[in-house]
């Protein structure tokens, strides 16, 4: 997209002066705060509204005006200037004393070209579909199951890939933006000595998988995951690939089979579904694993963490959309024995994420 300066986006701009905006340690009263969450919504609207304008894109490494903000993005002016005013409140740019907008850290991360980019998880977290769920949270919470099917007639992923096209894109999207910019923390934490093949479980597209075998050349690779899924896997692991010689791609349900032994598996972000799922998934890995193969499962937990906002958050929306749970530290471990695996140390991986090291007896 054409920016409204030619000035390159790298560094940030400190204007002189700013308006006043909000900030956390300004610590408004309890009733400011609870009118504020309760508007809550606004705020999430807001965010998906300038990503889908594609703002953070247009605004390049100089101030800009509304004005010539909407020029680019095909947008009215001065509701747009309200728009972003809404924003700075939260962070989500800054305002100048001369009344035009400059890039803040967060709303850098709106950019599409941003190598940390949130633009299409924040499109995901917004999609259409939410916006019906949220409101039954309630009947969520006294029936303990998904809304989904009551709402919208069928499970969340036939309606996701049936009847949503667009939002099933950008949950790929989304989905490969979080895992690529995760892999690398991943695989910067494990520790491969003596590993000769490893396995990631459910491991969509293999971004993982693919960094791990980068930065191990003498390791092997094996990605499980559901036929569609793996025929859209990281370009590195298929044929012609990179690391085509040292990866084999298996369709299937790790619900179902694990059909290979491997020194090392991998199970990511898949643990959140029902309990059931869960069970049988941890059930297959023991049964598939030869004595002594160790299990990373790397998950967001709901406590000991300094993200609980966001996975709480994540959490409640996995009760609505799929009835399914984020964990805390003592029932991911208790699923863990429950299957027969020996647990270890526990590590973080990042600000969201943990990693449980597990030995098969």
């Amino acid at each position: 997209m054409t920016t409204v300066s030619p000035t390159p986006d790298t560094t940030p701009v400190t204007p002189p002066a700013t308006t006043p905006q909000v900030s956390a340690d300004q610590n408004p009263p309890p009733s400011m705060r609870l009118r504020e969450l309760a508007f809550g919504a606004a705020c999430a609207a807001a965010v998906r509204a300038a990503a889908r304008l594609g703002v953070a894109d247009a605004l390049g490494g100089t101030p800009a005006s509304a004005a010539e903000l909407a020029l680019v993005v095909d947008a009215e002016p001065v509701p747009l200037q309200r728009l972003l005013r809404a924003l700075c409140c939260y962070g989500i740019f800054s305002e100048t004393a001369e009344g035009k907008f400059v890039h803040s850290d967060m709303s850098r991360l709106l950019r599409e070209d941003d190598p940390n980019s949130l633009k299409y998880i924040s499109l995901w977290c917004t999609e259409p579909w939410t916006w019906e769920v949220w409101p039954r949270l309630d009947d969520a919470v006294r029936s303990g199951t998904s809304v989904f099917p009551e709402t919208f007639g069928k499970g969340f992923f036939d309606y996701l890939h049936q009847d949503a096209g667009e939002s099933a894109q950008v949950f790929n999207r989304a989905m490969t933006t979080s895992s690529v910019q995760s892999a690398q923390d991943v695989a910067d934490l494990l520790d491969l000595t003596g590993v000769s093949s490893v396995a990631d479980i459910g491991g969509g597209q293999g971004h993982v998988l693919a960094s791990l075998l980068e930065k191990h050349p003498s390791v092997r690779g094996t990605l499980l995951d559901l036929p569609g899924v793996v025929a859209r896997a990281d370009a590195r692991l298929r044929e012609g690939g990179r690391f085509a010689d040292r990866v084999r791609i298996v369709p299937g349900d790790c619900r179902e089979d694990i059909p290979f032994e491997v020194d090392l598996y991998i199970i990511k972000n898949i643990l959140e579904w029902d309990d059931e799922s869960t069970r049988r998934t941890l059930a297959n890995v023991v049964a598939a694993a030869r004595p002594g193969a160790r299990v990373v499962i790397i998950e967001n937990l709901v406590d000991d963490t300094p993200s609980m906002r966001f996975t709480t958050a994540m959490d409640l929306l996995l009760l609505l959309n799929v009835g399914g749970a984020k964990h805390t530290r003592e029932s991911l471990v208790g699923r863990m024995s429950d299957a027969g695996l020996r647990v270890g140390e526990i590590h973080p991986v990042n600000a969201y994420l943990h990693a449980f090291e597990c030995v098969v007896p």
